[in-house]
């Protein structure tokens, strides 16, 4: 039995827990909030023990915590529990920049301990089903990506609004697209950003085009225009079109040069994030400090195109020195 503890009680942690209550082997013990009435309802509907204080969740009897706050308090929290041997699964975007990152890695190294950034793709049954499938029938190497989405209904209350919050369309959406990009065409080696603004002070729009290794992507993401939330991956032998939504992977076509038509159809369930869960504790049980699905250098090619497209635009957080 694994036990876990939970820093952060709002929307992304009940949605974390709709995941987590159809995984195997896992205990929720212990969540801290820093309001009360928010942790005190959380553990009413979910279990365990209420805690006023992180240092006395991190003294509770758990082995491992999912860091479930906004992004401008990722690298604190995610260092606190390292130091307190506590395995870390922290929502994506895992830090506010690169150099938070190499801090919270750095830790990580000293203690030997798990860490891995909630970065959910990957993990769904279709894109993993995608990726084997490929291997015996390929559409050549990849030489271009295209994805994005932008959602025009976010709450007006939203963090993704607010600046001190480390809020914006590069952080909250552009994070995926950089996960896409990276992980079929290799490090990124240049990038070409255009953004606009909100009234408080966040990209309310961005696209963004970057070179890689192996080839071409081309990048969105929004909060004030509604777009399609589908994938193009390009090959040298075909196509590959991952469904709306495409960070929800469970629809694919693939489309040859030859003609034939492949269509790849793998549902989810439980909300998809019982997916990196199940994979995280596998890790802990084979006592792994590193995903090799979701390495702590992809992790860092991650944040460091989104530092890039920030500088770009000229978007740079308070709590940032």
């Amino acid at each position: 039995m694994i036990k876990w503890g939970i820093i952060g009680c709002g929307r992304i942690a009940h949605r974390f827990m709709q995941g987590f209550v159809a995984v195997d082997g896992v205990e929720l013990v212990a969540s801290y909030s820093r309001r009360p009435e928010t942790v005190d309802a959380f553990v009413a509907q979910y279990g365990g023990i209420a805690c006023r204080s992180v240092e006395e969740l991190l003294a509770s009897d758990i082995d491992t915590v999912y860091i479930a706050t906004l992004p401008d308090s990722h690298a604190a929290y995610s260092i606190a529990a390292l130091k307190a041997g506590k395995h870390v699964l922290c929502e994506k975007p895992v830090t506010v920049n690169l150099t938070e990152l190499d801090e919270v890695l750095a830790v990580a190294q000293q203690t030997g301990l798990l860490f891995m950034e909630g970065m959910k793709p990957p993990f769904y049954p279709l894109y993993s089903k995608l990726k084997e499938y490929l291997v015996n029938d390929p559409i050549g190497p990849v030489g271009y990506v295209r994805a994005g989405s932008a959602v025009a209904d976010c709450p007006p209350d939203h963090p993704n609004y607010n600046l001190e919050l480390v809020g914006g369309s590069l952080m909250g959406i552009a994070i995926y697209e950089a996960f896409l990009a990276l992980d079929w065409l290799g490090p990124m080696q240049d990038i070409q950003t255009m953004g606009r603004f909100g009234e408080t002070g966040i990209d309310m729009f961005a696209i963004f085009q970057t070179l890689h290794q192996n080839g071409y992507a081309q990048l969105y993401c929004g909060f004030d225009m509604h777009g399609k939330g589908d994938a193009l991956i390009v090959g040298t032998l075909g196509h590959i079109t991952i469904h709306k939504n495409w960070w929800n992977p469970a629809k694919a076509t693939i489309s040859y040069l030859d003609g034939r038509t492949v269509q790849l159809d793998e549902p989810f369930t439980a909300g998809g994030l019982n997916y990196e869960i199940i994979h995280f504790c596998e890790l802990i049980k084979q006592g792994q400090t590193e995903s090799l699905i979701l390495p702590h250098e992809l992790s860092r090619q991650m944040i460091a195109m989104i530092d890039q497209a920030r500088e770009q635009i000229g978007l740079k957080y308070p709590v940032e020195k």
